[in-house]
């Protein structure tokens, strides 16, 4: 089976949408079924899917498109040049890794996409208007166009259903979880951190959804009431709508000392922040999966997230979940206490859902039932 999974995307440096598509082409790569995959991206991404992620298997060819990275340029390319590479290629699936607009009827083989969220129902905010509306016309025209709806968690399943009630009998709804592989890593300090530094960790692109204001408010609770000392702040993610408001809140509580901003990081580093955090927090107030999460689960971190839905679905028993109710500050303070307080236990045992090959097998149990009704 040949696998065409279309990346080309917008970010000048890695993001998670980056990240999901070379997490299907390697888990893809494991199976025997599976003998090519072709990874479409923009020659601006050539470098950082080259160096970033671990593409090294023979099966996986990575084919950069020489065009302007604008958004009229890219969706024109969406819509008239990304077919006729699909069709030349000749592949048995095309995947999208995330929503963008396309036409059915050009493709010659059947068409899935990959929802992670709905975002551009749920948090019209991170986008601002009136670009929210083209969001939400993209990801409407893409969910109809689509053969084939992987959804990243079962929470994001039912949104999509409760957003679309309208989906063709056809179309293929399937649940299949972001995997996690960090085995036979090799980690290493990130320049910014010295070796034996110990720091709080959270991941999370600077969007509204994230709450990372409150997470450096309660930080700087917890530094003004003297319960942690010599204990650092590190957010890794990408910039986006909220990082100047971030920044003026380090500047507020004079954290800039205290706080590190770091983004386009390595697997080896964001391995050695995982291994050697304190607490891993997320303080989002929505998901569609959320996949440092379960990075930091197979870490046996201690986990301190907020207590929504999908980090129910996710995360376990062993994590110290907060409330987003009420004082919000000091509910995320309070819980960050008490997880320092408590040691670590493994979690991988409950997380057998994120295993790689479990994930490969249901992509090609997907596509094989796409491809039977599309015959």
């Amino acid at each position: 089976m040949h696998v065409f999974i279309a990346a080309l995307h917008r970010p000048i440096k890695p993001t998670g949408v980056c990240r999901h598509a070379a997490n299907l082409a390697r888990c893809l790569a494991e199976k025997p079924e599976v003998t090519k995959i072709s990874i479409v991206v923009g020659s601006w991404q050539k470098y950082y899917f080259e160096t970033t992620f671990a593409l090294d298997s023979n099966k996986i060819k990575l084919v950069d498109i020489e065009i302007k990275n604008s958004s009229v340029v890219r969706n024109i390319w969406f819509l008239k040049g990304l077919p006729q590479l699909a069709n030349k290629l000749m592949p048995d699936v095309v995947h999208l890794a995330f929503p963008f607009p396309f036409l059915r009827a050009k493709f010659d083989a059947p068409v899935v996409t990959t929802i992670h969220d709905l975002y551009p129902y749920e948090c019209p905010e991170n986008f601002g208007f009136p670009q929210v509306w083209f969001n939400r016309l993209f990801l409407k025209q893409a969910i109809n166009n689509s053969d084939g709806l992987p959804c990243v968690s079962q929470i994001t399943a039912d949104k999509l259903k409760f957003y679309f009630p309208n989906l063709k009998p056809q179309q293929q709804v399937e649940v299949v979880y972001n995997y996690v592989d960090f085995e036979g890593l090799e980690t290493k300090a990130p320049q910014q951190l010295a070796e034996h530094s110990r720091f709080f960790l959270s991941v999370a692109q600077h969007r509204q959804n994230k709450n990372l204001d409150l997470l450096i408010q309660a930080y700087a609770e917890l530094l003004n009431t003297n319960k942690i000392e010599d204990c650092q702040l590190v957010i890794v993610g990408a910039s986006g709508p909220e990082t100047e408001n971030i920044q003026r809140l380090i500047r507020h509580f004079n954290l800039e000392t205290k706080v590190s901003l770091l983004s386009a990081i390595s697997d080896q580093e964001l391995g050695w922040l995982y291994q050697k955090c304190q607490v891993f927090v997320i303080a989002s107030s929505t998901e569609g999966f959320c996949l440092p999460l379960a990075e930091a689960l197979h870490f046996s971190d201690r986990v301190v997230c907020s207590d929504i839905p999908i980090f129910r679905e996710i995360a376990t028993a062993q994590c110290t979940y907060f409330s987003l109710e009420g004082d919000a500050i000091a509910n995320l303070s309070h819980a960050l206490i008490q997880a320092i307080e408590h040691s670590s236990s493994s979690n991988r045992n409950q997380i057998k859902r994120f295993d790689k090959l479990n994930i490969a097998q249901q992509y090609l149990d997907l596509y094989n039932q796409i491809k039977s009704l599309a015959a």
